[in-house]
């Protein structure tokens, strides 16, 4: 009997071995397959994501293009718009056209500036016309105000007019005899006038070589119009290079190349061709042969975008191509197609790898599971796992042992466990997805009617979502944004900080601030926007979040708070706030040695007048009329400002010499002195104009105003209606007044003052019949200070009240000794306008009265008549007050004011005294000894005492005698003398009788 192998257990072997083999055969190759698939998805997306990268730097790049040729031009336009209006305007320009020298040579006129700035020629046979002559002229003074400053922008800046006329600068093309509008003509002249450029807009020529230069430029050129006539152009040249210098540098894997739309290469920086050289262009075809092939598919369908690949040094590039329109070039970023698919390398390794691990260990374990294969253990586990397909989780778990069928008995029983849990994880996961779901219904709701604008970009800055209120708010459809990039949202006007964001985007991945949405309607829409990441588990960002909140009312508030800050509410002129913001500008512009400007300051001479007579409302439309025609007839680029009441300040930039500043000063009271209609009434106003030039008479901005201050009180004391510039003289005098007002401060506590007495005689008795007292200051450094040149400071700043109680009081108490010697006590005491007006003055006059016991009819008050003639009723009505206390009153200095015979009569005065300008000159002046009787005569007829003062020769003296006036003052018998000093001339005068 042989003993034979069961012949089952080895057909199970063969037949686990067989099915291990076949299945681990199925599965490398199915893995294979689907690796290389995968690999090749993940290429192609690769590349498409690169290229959208590509395009992304394009427009970037289209962008900074746009912003500098928008800048440029709007340079370019503002020149045209000064040019048009200072030269064919009807309106006379505020520039003076100096004289010029014009040549001959030919046919053709040429002028070249004084200062080498620019040059004009004018291609005519014919004799040369006065508007030519004028127009040399003014351009010259055009192009050295505004040249300067455009050519910091700008390589040459030049006016080409239809009959041949050019002004350009700097003058180089016009010294070397270069013909440029030859060269412009081929490119762009003929698309300047009206039937082709109906809109007159700036044009950009193609890119040419500038021969006197040696440099490639190209130009912007605006159409210049007058009442609608075509006349001819500016035009404004950038150096291409320069232009090209604005590029940000990219990234170092990517490059980019810039080519016309005739195939010449203008800069490929990343394949050796950095700027343009020499005096032709170079085609692509020739530097670049394998790009050719990219741009002719672009070039000859024109295309505003391509994507399309080359080759160059064995290596193949990916390159996207994007139009810029402006001026007709192309834009194309490009990639090495190797670098892009790097990171796909080392994967397909990983990748190749894993899967074949994977099919040896699935064919090891159908092997190992096939090997111990028992059928009534596999029908029980069958029927285990098809009662458990069932749903039947409640099953008997199964006996597992030692062998292959009963580990996998066991680990089906465990298989089962876990996936109980699994079930009851997955109901629980499921409980929980519904709640998410229902929290992220409301979350989207809550998103969909919020009152805020909201978008949701992806990783890339693209939106994918914009909420109801983004849509209302912008007025676009949803199309509008979906896909479209995030900053694209951002209106045009803020292109500069739409640069700054994404670098914050970037840097930080966040950024807030207030900016404005680009929308449908024609009103700006102000928001305050938030752009937020959203992060995933693993902190990487997944995309971002976008809020705008209309801040539009607020923008709004704040601009009409500004305008209220800024500007006057009644005149529409600047204010002082803004005025001094300008005077700032105008003052580091001027430090940095380029820039000079004058500084006018006036107030109107009648304002105070026309508003006490006609009223506020009158007066109001008097400053309204006066800033419009300040407004019609500066410039504009000139500050005007109102800094409060009447008073105005103009900063006139460009100004350089007191000539052009003169001449300024002339046009605007020519402007104010006009009259002007208030209603039934004709007034004529005139200004005292301060005058200061900056930098010259000062680099800061406080001493500029006090100059400017200072010279208009110098116009005023001049005789109103006039200007005065600043001078050292006028800075001395402010010091001097500044110094002489601190020391009469001290000068009142440390009792500097004394009172000298001239005495009052009668001429005929030769008896002294009072004193006048004058004060007088002895400095303790200075020395003696005459009172002009104090007491008028006393009367501004108030002092004078202080000072008037004191020279009373000693006065009175001089006077109390000199009556108890037995000498005549009259004293007289000037008043000033301030004390003459001061509330207190009744009551110090009764209390020095009270103190001293001092007569009151020994005491007398002597005014002046400009004093009495302000306000007439006040004035009576102070004068009765005086005279209830017992005072006697004098008008001192009669008829040099302007006092009427109607008020003199109400004034209850007692003496007047005959002011030394009319004596002086007796007996020379006819005139004078007229109009001196006839104040005596009057006086006489009014029952007043007269009083002459200046008496200094014995012809004067027989003169008043003759004329019944004999109580004289002044040389002829004493100057004013000390104290000390009264009692020896009284009894030298009382030896005389």
């Amino acid at each position: 009997m042989v003993n034979r192998r069961p012949p089952s257990r080895f057909g199970i072997h063969s037949l686990s071995v067989k099915l291990s083999v076949l299945i681990s055969a199925v599965c490398v190759i199915a893995g294979i397959f689907a690796a290389a698939l995968m690999l090749k998805s993940e290429e192609r997306q690769l590349i498409h994501e690169e290229y959208n990268e590509l395009r992304r730097v394009s427009n970037q790049l289209i962008l900074q293009f746009n912003h500098h040729l928008e800048h440029k031009t709007n340079l370019a336009e503002q020149a045209n718009a000064i040019v048009a209006k200072e030269l064919y305007s009807e309106v006379s320009s505020t520039i003076d056209a100096p004289f010029i020298e014009i040549r001959r040579d030919g046919g053709v006129y040429t002028s070249t500036a004084s200062n080498g700035l620019s040059a004009a020629q004018l291609t005519s046979d014919a004799k040369l016309a006065e508007q030519h002559k004028q127009l040399f002229a003014q351009s010259e003074s055009l192009w050295n105000v505004i040249a300067p400053p455009l050519l910091q922008d700008f390589f040459n800046f030049y006016l080409y007019t239809k009959d041949d006329f050019v002004r350009v600068a700097p003058p180089n093309v016009l010294i070397n005899q270069i013909d440029r509008q030859k060269v412009l003509n081929a490119h762009i002249l003929p698309m300047l006038r009206e039937e082709l450029n109906p809109t007159r807009e700036a044009l950009w020529s193609d890119v040419h070589f500038d021969k006197v230069w040696n440099k490639w430029v190209i130009s912007v050129l605006v159409p210049l119009y007058h009442k609608d006539e075509y006349l001819g152009f500016t035009g404004s040249d950038i150096e291409v290079n320069h232009m090209l210098a604005q590029i940000l540098p990219l990234d170092e894997h990517q490059g980019y190349v810039i080519f016309s739309a005739q195939g010449e290469i203008i800069a490929a920086p990343s394949l050796g061709k950095t700027a343009l050289h020499g005096h032709d262009t170079e085609k692509a075809s020739e530097l670049f042969p394998a790009l050719s092939k990219v741009f002719q598919p672009v070039l000859s369908s024109k295309l505003a975008e391509y994507q399309g690949e080359f080759e160059r040094d064995g290596q193949g590039h990916i390159i996207n191509i994007t139009a810029l329109k402006k001026l007709g070039w192309y834009i194309g970023t490009y990639k090495k197609r190797d670098f892009t698919l790097s990171t796909i390398q080392a994967l397909k390794v990983k990748l190749f790898g894993l899967f074949i691990l994977y099919a040896v260990f699935v064919a090891l374990l159908l092997h190992q599971v096939l090997y111990q294969l028992v059928l009534s253990r596999i029908n029980a586990l069958l029927g285990a796992v098809s009662g458990f397909g069932k749903g039947q989780w409640e099953t008997p778990n199964l006996p597992s042992s030692n062998d292959e069928i009963g580990l996998l008995n066991d680990a089906f029983n465990k298989m089962s466990g876990e996936i109980k849990a699994l079930v009851g994880g997955l109901n629980q996961r499921i409980q929980e997805k519904e709640k998410a779901e229902k929290q992220a219904n409301r979350l989207s709701k809550a998103v969909s009617f919020s009152g805020t604008a909201v978008a949701i970009t992806n990783g890339n800055f693209e939106i994918e979502y914009v909420n109801p209120k983004m849509i209302e708010m912008t007025g676009f459809e949803e199309e509008r944004f979906i896909h479209a990039p995030l900053l694209s949202i951002i209106s045009s006007d803020m292109a500069i900080l739409v640069d700054d964001i994404d670098i914050d985007l970037r840097s930080r991945n966040y950024w807030r601030g207030d900016t404005v949405l680009e929308g449908a309607g024609v009103d700006p829409i102000w928001v305050s926007l938030s752009i937020s990441p959203i992060r995933e588990a693993d902190g990487t960002i997944s995309s971002y979040v976008a809020s705008a909140q209309d801040i539009s009312f607020v923008k709004e508030s704040q601009r009409k708070m500004e305008e209220l800050a800024y500007f006057d509410t009644l005149t529409g002129l600047a204010n002082r706030t803004f005025f001094r913001m300008q005077l700032r500008k105008s003052m580091a512009l001027a430090g940095r040695g380029h820039y000079a400007f004058a500084l006018f300051y006036f107030d109107l001479d009648e304002f105070k007048r026309i508003n006490d007579t006609l009223g506020h409302d009158a007066g109001d439309r008097l400053l309204v009329e006066v800033a419009e025609r300040l407004k019609n007839r500066l410039r504009a680029e000139d500050t005007i400002a109102r800094l409060g009441g009447d008073e105005f300040a103009v900063l006139l930039s460009g100004i350089d010499s007191r000539d052009n500043a003169m001449e300024v000063a002339h046009i605007i009271q020519r402007t104010i002195n006009k009259p002007i209609k208030l209603g039934n009434n004709e007034v004529i106003v005139s200004a005292s104009i301060g005058i200061t030039m900056a930098p010259f008479d000062s680099q800061e901005e406080e001493q500029l105003l006090k100059h400017a201050d200072l010279a208009m009180y110098e116009a005023k004391a001049k005789g109103r209606n006039t200007f005065h510039f600043y001078s050292q003289e006028l800075d001395a005098a402010a010091n001097e007044r500044l110094f002489i007002e601190n020391e009469l401060r001290i000068a009142l506590k440390a009792k500097q003052f004394k009172l000298h007495y001239q005495p009052q005689v009668n001429s005929q008795t030769l008896e002294v019949i009072g004193y006048e007292a004058l004060i007088r200051w002895y400095h303790p450094e200075k020395g003696y200070i005459p009172p002009d040149k104090f007491i008028h400071i006393a009367e501004a700043t108030g002092m004078i009240v202080e000072l008037g109680e004191w020279v009373i009081e000693e006065a009175c108490r001089f006077s109390m000794q000199l009556q108890t010697l037995g000498q005549a006590g009259n004293m007289s005491i000037n008043l000033s306008a301030r004390q003459f007006k001061d509330d207190r003055l009744i009551s110090t006059l009764s209390d020095v009265l009270e103190r001293t016991q001092m007569p009151p009819h020994l005491l007398h008050l002597e005014l002046t008549e400009s004093m009495l003639m302000g306000d007439v009723e006040a004035a009576i009505t102070q004068l009765h007050e005086i005279k209830k206390l017992g005072v006697a009153l004098s008008i001192d200095d009669f008829g040099t004011g302007y006092s009427s015979l109607s008020y003199l009569k109400r004034f209850p005065v007692d003496m007047l005294k005959v002011d030394r300008s009319f004596v002086q000159d007796i007996p020379e002046d006819q005139n004078d000894m007229e109009i001196t009787a006839a104040i005596i005569a009057m006086a006489q007829k009014l029952k007043l005492q007269v009083v002459a003062e200046g008496v200094e020769t014995q012809e004067q003296m027989e003169f008043l005698q003759k004329n019944n006036c004999f109580i004289v003052q002044g040389y002829f018998y004493s100057p004013p003398i000390k104290a000390s000093e009264v009692h020896s001339f009284y009894q030298s005068l009382q030896h005389q009788s």
